[in-house]
């Protein structure tokens, strides 16, 4: 009898952890979008030979882990260099997307030196 109290607590066990499971994946994507926006806004920031924005949005790209897809934008691009760098987070449980994409912005002045 005991048994089957336990079996029938198994969905509502695994379903809290997966909920769990998926609140740190939000996180760590948003954890990830943040560093994509400040390393494509410093590299961005930087003089002609190693900044721009290509360079920029390379570096931005490649800053994130490589199961993650970072999209990088230009909201800004003058004196000062704002990058928005967005993530979608992907789901735990196959075709059930609870959440969208994750975005942060970051700003970096421009290096202007000779």
């Amino acid at each position: 009898m005991a048994s089957l109290e336990y079996l029938g607590m198994v969905p509502f066990l695994l379903l809290i952890a997966l909920a769990g499971i998926q609140l740190g994946l939000v996180a760590y994507c948003g954890e990830q979008a943040g560093t994509a926006a400040r390393t494509a806004a410093r590299t961005a920031a930087l003089p002609p030979p190693d900044g721009g924005k290509a360079a920029g949005r390379q570096a931005g790209e490649d800053a994130v882990s490589d199961w993650l897809d970072a999209t990088i934008t230009w909201p800004a691009y003058g004196d000062a260099i704002t990058a928005k760098a967005a993530i979608d987070v992907p789901s735990v449980l196959p075709g059930v997307h609870l959440f969208g994409k994750v975005s942060r912005t970051a700003t970096m002045p421009r290096e202007d030196t000779p």
